[in-house]
């Protein structure tokens, strides 16, 4: 909204003048007491305060109002939309207005030297003629010319005009001629050093430079694009003198020996495999199964018996651990003397059993960094035990809640980025998505590099390929589970979004998120940031701790929007390790319980 009270979009990145727009109400000369409503029967307009009178209708509204919400919004293709959505009935949002139906009108969607073309109503970037993109599959980074004549004027002919017609583009000439025919503004742009390409509209022949920019293609408007490129291998005839052909011949049976040769060098390589395997490879399939040789522990969990599992934790003797399935022990496998981890399953057997099958089908199939490894399992019997590896330093809440342990801020912001690293590769980045149910500080463990592994997937929830929500029963930990748990609605990767944004503020305020022995105003950890944030007393928050407040300002604001009431407007973790690292900024997060706003 500018002061002149025009609602405008421009491209990110813009001057903000006129000619940098792609839609506007057409309000300006209004005043800057001007606003945009929305009323719940979804009329949007524009308002004038001043007078209180209505100065542009969107949308005329008299939509339902009964069990029917509305919401706009500009999404991530820069189109401004009004939707609805029916309270009643499993559907979709539904778009009631948008500011273009044309996809290709945002601009800035393409990069430079590129441009927009709508296949079946999407839009597709394409970079110029003997242009290629900069970033592979990120078309916002744009193009660059990848040739580059001897001569930069036509004097030799490795230079030529290609013509984008339907084209239009940012018009930003630094030469203008008056010319007649197109043919003469391509001659007069061949014979120009400076010219990089020419539009050639109403006999007005304009000269550019790079970069070109706003280009799409709109079959309603005449102006053609002339594009200065190579000559093209198409262009160009393969001439063989005479004198010649009989020396190609020569060269062509020279080749057709050599490849003759190294393919009966590979047939008889193969031979030779064949047989090596045969005399010395075939006989490791007598080895008897129960020798036990570790042949792929690196790769894979092992199945261990529980006798060798007793050995391994003498007895089970040294208890470093207990959860609300089992007990943690500590134990040293032999065959690789490396220290572990086992987790006897205790409790109901059934319960138990549901457990373990769980996390062995989840850790299993996972494989990254911020995850903790599962080294084997043992299913014997009535025995259930799973063996992770070994986590020298305990648990998040060993250190954080310890204040001799305590880490420096620095140390935790790593730890917050590298939690919400492991939680990104289970929701987006496994073969099946995975919503883990319990982070907590409790569930992630700390390595010998101080660095944060996620634990304990006993609660996690599988999802389908094509499965994006569930309905299940209340999973988790009290002060962690997200609030649609309790209000019985389906279950998304956002009830682990939540939890983490609990676990971000427990890690940048250090304490827990529910502490009685505080005063009331400050004993839910959520509450008492959002009340610190409001007032702008952040101090409050870190006491005499010296930290880097712009960091720490960061954190608060997205531990807040993780925990918003309304599951919809968290946002995904990929956002949140984006806003975490700095990449993009984060808006003003509102109350924890409203869910009005859009993320």
């Amino acid at each position: 909204m500018q002061a002149d009270g025009n609602l405008v979009q421009y491209a990110v990145t813009t001057t903000v003048t006129t000619k940098d727009a792609y839609w506007a109400t057409g309000t300006d000369g209004q005043g800057n007491n001007v606003t945009l409503n929305l009323d719940d029967d979804g009329h949007l307009y524009l308002l004038n305060f001043t007078g209180f009178n209505i100065i542009k209708n969107l949308t005329d509204g008299r939509y339902p109002t009964q069990k029917t919400i509305y919401i706009v919004r500009i999404d991530f293709d820069g189109i401004f939309r009004l939707y609805s959505y029916n309270l009643t009935q499993n559907g979709n949002w539904s778009v009631l207005w948008s500011s273009t139906n044309n996809k290709c009108d945002p601009k800035g969607l393409c990069g430079f030297n590129s441009y927009c073309v709508l296949n079946d109503l999407e839009p597709r970037c394409l970079c110029l003629p003997q242009f290629t993109q900069v970033v592979q599959n990120n078309w916002t980074a744009g193009c660059e010319r990848n040739f580059f004549p001897e001569s930069c004027k036509d004097d030799n002919g490795d230079i030529r005009i290609q013509e984008l017609t339907n084209t239009v583009w940012e018009d930003n000439p630094y030469s203008v001629l008056s010319l007649s025919i197109k043919e003469d503004c391509e001659r007069a742009c061949l014979e120009d050093c400076d010219c990089v390409a020419a539009f050639f509209k109403d006999r007005q022949c304009k000269k550019q430079r790079l970069p070109l920019r706003y280009g799409k293609r709109d079959m309603g408007d005449s102006n053609s694009a002339l594009i200065k490129v190579g000559k093209s291998i198409s262009t160009t005839t393969d001439r063989v003198e005479p004198g010649k052909k009989k020396s190609d011949q020569l060269g062509r049976g020279i080749l057709i020996a050599s490849v003759s040769i190294v393919a009966l060098g590979l047939v008889m390589l193969a031979i030779s495999g064949f047989l090596l395997y045969k005399s010395r490879a075939q006989p490791y399939k007598r080895i008897n199964a129960n020798e036990n040789i570790v042949l792929c522990e690196e790769v894979a969990p092992r199945s261990f018996t529980f006798a060798e599992l007793e050995e391994i934790t003498d007895g089970f003797r040294e208890e470093i651990g207990r959860g609300s399935f089992g007990t943690v022990y500590k134990g040293l496998v032999s065959s690789t003397q490396k220290v572990a981890a086992v987790k006897r399953l205790e409790g109901v057997v059934s319960q138990g059993e549901k457990e373990f099958q769980t996390e062995v089908k989840v850790i299993g199939k996972t494989h990254h960094k911020n995850l903790v490894r599962l080294l084997g399992y043992c299913n014997e019997g009535p025995n259930r035990l799973l063996v992770y590896e070994y986590m020298s330093n305990g648990s998040l809440a060993d250190l954080l809640f310890s204040p001799e342990k305590r880490p420096c801020f620095t140390e935790r912001v790593e730890i917050a980025r590298n939690i919400a690293r492991g939680i990104l590769y289970l929701h987006e980045e496994c073969e099946t998505q995975i919503i883990h149910c319990d982070i907590k500080p409790q569930n992630i463990l700390i390595d010998e590099y101080r660095s944060p592994k996620i634990s304990d997937f006993g609660l996690a929830k599988l999802l389908k390929p094509d499965q994006t929500k569930t309905f299940t029963g209340i999973r988790g930990t009290r002060g962690y589970v997200a609030p649609e748990w309790h209000r019985k609605l389906p279950v998304t990767v956002k009830a682990d979004v939540y939890s983490f944004g609990i676990v971000l503020l427990e890690i940048a305020c250090c304490r827990r998120n529910v502490d009685q022995n505080l005063p009331e105003i400050e004993s839910i950890l959520v509450d008492w940031v959002y009340h610190c944030f409001e007032a702008g007393e952040m101090d409050k928050l870190v006491g005499d701790e010296e930290v880097d407040k712009r960091l720490m300002d960061r954190m608060i604001k997205v531990g807040l929007w993780c925990t918003l009431d309304e599951p919809s407007i968290r946002p995904s973790m990929k956002k949140v390790l984006l806003m975490l690292e700095g990449t993009v900024d984060i808006p003003v997060p509102p109350s924890p319980t409203s869910f009005l706003t859009c993320i």
